[in-house]
């Protein structure tokens, strides 16, 4: 009895007292990453969206037609439209002291008019929180709303209100004006990309047909840089353009729309000459990476239709025969987009839709919709089914080559001679694979790693561009048939208990990252430009054909020092010529030499683990994959056959460079 008193005397400093409630936006404050998902620039970008899908869903009422979005000089950015303006009346939820509908929307959470359907039928942000936490992780925040010829205004500080709703007394169309600056004390730096914010806005577009869209630029010393997103086409112009690169096999997308069960569906699809798929999937404008109901259902439905109306006009030489999915989808480029009122999501990042009603209409709907425009269209089928069965040659063809690429058979048949310097451990969650560039920077890369933990894989030139190559060809490649059997995780699609026809007839392949063998795959090259053509190269054998890599944070890229500094015995290493430029000034006055390395081959193995190798001092970047669409039309326009795109690219980038070397 006295010991256990003793407990609860030692225990006695954790009491009730000890138990913190956050108030209002507290919460929001003192966790951001938790709303926002992090306080890097992926995360300070999210706020913009938070903002625009308010709009968003403005538009699918059938309230707005235009959205405005600047960036201010200060990196402050604004967002109006011309929708119905926020209520600004006061909340019958909040009597004493009273507050308008305006200041409950901006300052607390779960609170919106997107929990009655009433208001919208489907909406993109379903929690609530959006403009809340907006407001909370901003150091200012001015709202404006008009409506019935009046604006109202209240600005916040922190999520705090500065004064009462007021009435400006001025007139304007409706719609709501939301104008912020993200707190320095939040985020880690606080500048905007262009590029990001617009790529984000063309897929709202696109997915929204007839709205408009302007992105506004103000920081420009020059001219205010503008990009206008309208597209009448809908889906059906968003497939042209991420084929824009590529050569298309068909005059014009296949495009169906149609709503069944009160679920509106719009599908585009095109095929063209790549030997890859392409398919991006939305639901209420979300982008759903990880795929779902709709994705199956529409792989599904594909795969049937196609066989059906193959075997129904004897397309196929050998009675019974069928073609796989993969050789349905090879060289599809399809955009799928469901409007859901109750959608239900799952997966690692909550964007996997798991409605299973959703499968049975997207199904239903593409083989109605498909079988009737084939049948139309006898010409457009022959074309589409002669290049399902090229993939099927190339597919058999690729069977053995994929057998040979297996890590059993590889690995333990002596296939990696002297190349792979693997590590002790056998625990992926403690283990890096290094792909370095060439045999020179491989030697000192074996010899300065730590051997318990860190693997080296030294590659002889630049691999093959998979971008214009089919499996079997990719699978001849010696230093790609090397990486992927280090991987250890195969190759191709990812598995999946939905979409069991990526595996059928026995096929034991496909990528599976349950058997990947290390934590981190860290692509170390040279820091010019031969190495940034492999490091490209890399990127798209991963991005193509081990996505999921990608998609689940494994892949890094390695950040190598550009100058290594020397004063007496002090030596220091500078990453650019800004880093060196202010460490040469820290160094003081004297006489300061300095080595620029043309080739990670120069450094010592011992300066190769201090500056890049070593977890407590290097610094790596983690490869993340925001935009499908964007980092596909990248690629294809990098790595494809289409050279006027790669020339634009290079032009429109040009002023971005540095330290080029030739």
């Amino acid at each position: 009895m006295a010991e256990n008193s003793k407990k609860i005397v030692d225990q006695g400093t954790y009491g009730a007292a000890n138990i913190q409630v956050l108030k209002g936006l507290e919460a929001v404050r003192k966790r951001p990453a938790m709303y926002i998902g992090d306080t890097s620039a992926r995360g300070m970008h999210h706020l913009v969206y938070e903002v625009v899908d308010n709009s968003i869903d403005e538009a699918l009422a059938g309230y707005c037609t235009r959205i405005v979005v600047k960036i201010h000089k200060d990196n402050s950015v604004s967002v109006e439209d011309d929708g119905r303006g926020i209520p600004v009346g006061d909340h019958p939820d909040y009597k004493d002291p009273p507050k308008s509908a305006l200041e409950v929307v901006m300052t607390v959470l779960h609170a919106g008019g997107k929990f009655s359907k009433d208001t919208y039928k489907v909406s993109g942000g379903l929690h609530g929180v959006g403009v809340s936490v907006v407001n909370a992780l901003s150091e200012w925040c001015i709202v404006e709303s008009s409506r019935n010829d009046d604006v109202y205004s209240q600005e916040y500080i922190r999520g705090v209100p500065k004064g009462p709703l007021k009435t400006l007394g001025i007139k304007r169309k409706n719609g709501t004006l939301t104008h912020f600056k993200p707190d320095e004390t939040v985020f880690e730096k606080r500048d905007f990309s262009f590029d990001t914010i617009g790529n984000r806005l063309r897929e709202l577009a696109y997915l929204n047909k007839g709205l408009s869209i302007s992105l506004i630029d103000e920081r420009s010393e020059d001219e205010f840089q503008k990009e206008d997103y309208y597209f009448k086409g809908g889906l059906a112009q968003f497939v042209t353009f991420l084929d824009e690169n590529r050569t298309s096999l068909l005059s014009k997308p296949i495009h169906f729309e149609k709503e069944r069960d009160d679920v509106p569906v719009e599908i585009a699809m095109q095929y063209n000459d790549s030997y890859t798929d392409n398919i991006h999937t939305y639901v209420n404008n979300i982008n759903t990476v990880e795929g779902g109901a709709h994705l199956v259902g529409f792989k599904t439905a594909l795969t049937r239709t196609l066989n059906s109306y193959a075997s129904k006009n004897r397309l196929f030489k050998k009675e019974g025969f069928s073609l796989t999915g993969e050789d349905c989808r090879e060289g599809l480029t399809a955009v799928i987009s469901v409007k859901v009122a109750e959608p239900q999501f799952e997966g690692q990042t909550k964007t996997k839709l798991g409605n299973s009603e959703v499968k049975g209409i997207v199904e239903s709907m593409v083989g109605e919709s498909l079988s009737e425009y084939l049948e139309e269209n006898p010409s457009v089928g022959k074309r589409i089914i002669d290049k399902a069965m090229q993939a099927y040659r190339a597919r058999e063809a690729a069977r053995k080559a994929k057998d040979l690429t297996r890590r059993k058979g590889v690995l333990e048949s002596g296939g990696l001679p002297g190349k792979l310097a693997d590590c002790s451990l056998r625990d992926s969650e403690f283990t890096e694979l290094y792909l370095v560039e060439g045999d020179s920077a491989g030697g000192s890369a074996k010899q300065g790693r730590d051997r318990r933990f860190q693997a080296i894989l030294p590659l002889r030139g630049k691999i093959l561009n998979v971008e214009k190559a089919r499996l079997d060809r990719i699978l001849s490649n010696e230093e790609i048939k090397t990486i992927i059997s280090a991987i250890g995780a195969g190759i191709g699609s990812s598995k999946s208990d939905d979409e069991r026809d990526l595996f059928e007839n026995g096929e034991n392949g496909g990528f599976d990252i349950a058997k990947i063998r290390y934590g981190k795959i860290i692509i170390m090259t040279d820091a010019d430009v031969d190495g940034a053509h492999i490091r490209t190269l890399l990127m798209t054998f991963f991005f193509r054909y081990m996505r999921e890599l990608i998609e689940k944070g494994f892949v890094y890229i390695a950040q190598p020092p550009l100058y290594r500094l020397s004063k007496g015995k002090k030596e220091v290493y500078a990453f650019d010529d800004q880093e060196r430029e202010r460490k040469m000034k820290e160094m003081g006055d004297g006489k300061i030499s300095y080595q620029r390395y043309k080739g990670l081959g120069e450094m010592n193995p011992d300066q190769l683990w201090n500056t890049t190798m070593d977890p407590e001092r290097r610094t790596i970047l983690r490869v993340t994959l925001n935009d499908a669409a964007a980092a596909d039309r990248i690629f294809s326009t990098l790595m494809g056959d289409a050279v006027e795109p790669r020339k634009l690219f290079i032009y429109r980038n040009a002023k971005r460079v540095k330290n080029l070397d030739f």
